[in-house]
Formats: C-alpha cells, structure tokens, sequence
C-alpha cells in the first residue's frame, strides 16, 4: 500500500483551534487540521510553512510536534505529523478549503473530521486542559 506523508498545523489561538472543511475530492465537506504533502527535500516544518501560505496565504510559527498519525484509509497510508502552530504575519484566507471555523475545547467534537484527523482529538483536549 502506498504512503503518503503529510503534515498538518493545529493552529491555536489563545483557547480556540482552526479548522477547516475540504473543498474538493472524495472527503468534500469533512473537516481537517489545515496542511498537506511534505515535498522531497522538505523538513516536514518547512512543507507546513510553504503548504499554509498555499493554503491560507498566513505565515505561521510552527511549535511543537503533537504526535504522528498513522491511518489506514481504503487506497493508501497516511502518515501525518501534526504540530503546533500559530499565526505570524497575516489573516487566515481560504483559499482551497470550503469553511473554517475556530473551535473551543467543547466544540471540537461538533464537526465532521476526517478519520485520521479525529484520532487527533483527544491529545488536543488534553493540551488544551493544561
């Protein structure tokens, strides 16, 4: 089965977390950290920075790595490192997803994640009771 490797950035700000909905594809409407493929040559920090400026045309600072999901999903292996991040230089502008939407610690259960993202969860609240 095929791997691909992504990276995603929880992106918080002070008690809320950024997520958006996919725009397009076989997951359309499903909701998901923001991020995407590290590239060969790419530490996965840098494909993070490079993927939210593509995506929400943000810089962002990326902290530390929450954890690395791996999912099995029906045609390949995701293998997803997901970090930390807040915004630097900029407003968060969709520029592929369809929504976003900032979410308390109560709220995250309230959307409709992506099966590997939704494992994140849990880690999030932890952190986030801290």
């Amino acid at each position: 089965m095929k791997t691909i490797r992504v990276v995603a950035a929880v992106i918080r700000d002070k008690e809320k977390i950024f997520a958006t909905a996919r725009g397009y594809g076989e997951f359309k409407g499903q909701w998901e950290f923001p991020g995407g493929k590290v590239e060969p040559g790419e530490t996965p920090q840098q494909a993070l920075k490079r993927e939210i400026m593509e995506e929400l045309n943000t810089e962002i600072e990326v902290g530390e790595l929450i954890d690395t999901i791996e999912y099995d999903y029906p045609t390949f292996h995701l293998s997803m490192d997901c970090f930390w991040a807040k915004v630097s230089v900029g407003e968060l502008e969709l520029k592929e997803a369809e929504a976003a939407k900032w979410l308390t610690k109560d709220e995250l259960d309230s959307v409709a994640w992506l099966p590997a993202d939704i494992t994140l969860i849990g880690k999030i609240k932890e952190c986030m009771s801290i």
